[in-house]
């Protein structure tokens, strides 16, 4: 069930909210989360029933080893056993992901034929492995307690987060459950989520499907063998660029409204990241969450920076390229966790030259930031190019004709014309990425979510006017952007995070 369909905005939602509440209000807590759980089965078995198995399995077997981790904290036992059940979780991880990919490659570098059937990768399975993983980590730390079965399986299912994320930690979940106010509606609470999640919708439904128009075309081109023009490439990958950033901020956006509908607050998983100074930066903006966990799990556990700058530019390059393979089973998704990796090494070693020179990195020109932000946003969406194309060969023709300036004159009077509408279409767009306030600043006053870095942008320490209230204008204001939003679901399309 997708979260821009009728079935999910107008009955399963309401359903369950009512339910939820009214099991709240006649004090029967333990009832309500159970509810929950079982609205997010129903949830996720509405796109394929024969995986509920699969993902009850999953909570099931992770609840059990972190019930036994628990009780073996920081032992030679409990770290074989964690060792054991993460591996187990990336084994599932990767005959259900990887096996095709596998196999195809296999019979490519030794010439063979076999044959497995082509597998269906489960919804969300590479979110809902990853925060199991934490988990089990966190209990063989000793940071987590023995929890009940039912509140460990709604801190796993929660729907808001199942499909595509946030990756949540139980110690930010797991305690909001725990307070009673939550089982009471909060009309505040219901003002909030309905705004944030009115504001999402409408990056998905009306923002990021209506450029998709401009960047799917002429990567089907390249796809199938075509050449496109240099204006052609450059505005579709441009299309792209924003076309994924509206649809991972929207989905990001109704997902934390979802959750403070129930009076959960989620933590922040998107922050402006085309705003970012450099690659870093970007990769603190962008899927937060996922950043958090390869950083706190992989990289770290990888030693991080703390056994020379060899290693540890090794170590980031590393990070990436299974960050890139966690994506999608494909070259062109390695390739694209490899540029990054490239990109984070080469930004790791100007800061430390620049330290080195005795410059200070916390200030820079105006100027400066705008260059080092342009060169940033610059090499993203040369990255794009291969995240988006199916193949590696559409990739580098897409590649090839961004740099073929020859192509230039080739463009016809009526291909002016839409390249017209186009420029006006992503420049508006580039704007409003760049120079407006994100949802997150707007809705700064009621504090959104969970991390947000609000230093960084002074909108809580400062009322601003244009920052959402529970007023009649503002209710007014969500109510028509949730209504443009809702008569442009003329179709149902998928998340682009869905199928990672």
């Amino acid at each position: 069930m997708l979260f821009n369909s009728y079935e999910f905005i107008f009955v399963f939602l309401p359903v369950t909210l009512a339910g939820f509440f009214w099991l709240g209000h006649h004090g029967r807590a333990r009832w309500a989360i159970g509810w929950l759980v079982l609205a997010s089965f129903f949830f996720y078995g509405w796109w394929n029933p024969k995986y509920l198995a699969l993902l009850g399995g999953s909570v099931l077997f992770n609840y059990s080893m972190g019930l036994a981790l628990s009780r073996r904290v920081r032992t030679g036992a409990g770290r074989a056993l964690m060792i054991a059940g993460v591996a187990a979780n990336l084994l599932l991880l990767g005959v259900f992901k990887y096996t095709n990919f596998l196999v195809d490659n296999f019979n490519a570098l030794c010439g063979t034929d076999w044959q497995v059937a082509r597998i269906i990768i489960p919804l969300g399975i590479s979110f809902f492995t990853f925060q199991q993983i934490a988990y089990l980590v966190d209990a063989w730390r000793g940071e987590t307690r023995e929890y009940n079965f039912v509140d460990y399986a709604l801190f796993v299912t929660f729907f808001p987060q199942l499909i595509a994320g946030p990756i949540v930690h139980h110690k930010e979940m797991l305690p909001q459950f725990s307070q009673r106010g939550v089982f009471r509606f909060s009309p505040r609470d219901f003002a909030i989520g309905v705004s944030i999640f009115a504001v999402g919708l409408f990056k998905k439904a009306v923002i990021a499907d209506g450029v998709a128009g401009y960047s799917t075309p002429v990567f089907d081109l390249a796809k199938n063998g075509g050449t496109p023009g240099f204006a052609q490439a450059w505005g579709a990958v441009l299309a792209y660029t924003l076309q994924i950033y509206f649809d991972f901020s929207g989905y990001s956006d109704m997902a934390i409204g979802l959750g403070r509908l129930f009076g959960i607050v989620l933590p922040l998983n998107f922050h402006s990241p085309y705003r970012a100074a450099n690659i870093i930066e970007f990769w603190r903006r962008w899927h937060m969450t996922l950043s958090r966990f390869l950083r706190d799990y992989l990289y770290f556990t990888l030693g991080g920076n703390r056994r020379g700058p060899a290693r540890r530019y090794l170590n980031l390059m590393l990070t990436m390229l299974l960050g890139g393979l966690w994506h999608g089973a494909g070259w062109t998704f390695v390739i694209w966790g490899g540029l990054h990796g490239v990109y984070l090494m080469i930004n790791h070693g100007w800061r430390a030259l620049r330290r080195r020179w005795g410059h200070d990195l916390e200030r820079s020109s105006l100027a400066g930031r705008a260059l080092s932000g342009a060169v940033t946003f610059l090499a993203v969406v040369v990255a794009w190019v291969f995240f988006r194309a199916e193949t590696l060969p559409a990739a580098l023709a897409m590649l090839g004709a961004m740099t073929d300036l020859s192509a230039l004159g080739e463009v016809t009077p009526a291909g002016l014309s839409a390249a017209a509408r186009q420029i006006a279409v992503t420049g508006a767009l580039l704007c409003v990425v760049w120079f407006f306030p994100n949802t997150q600043q707007i809705m700064a006053r009621v504090g959104p979510a969970l991390n947000f870095p609000e230093s960084a942008t002074g909108t809580a320490a400062v009322a601003r006017w244009w920052q959402w209230r529970p007023t009649a204008g503002w209710a007014l204001a969500a109510a028509a952007v949730f209504l443009i939003a809702v008569l442009h679901l003329n179709k149902v399309t998928e998340f682009l995070y869905f199928q990672f």
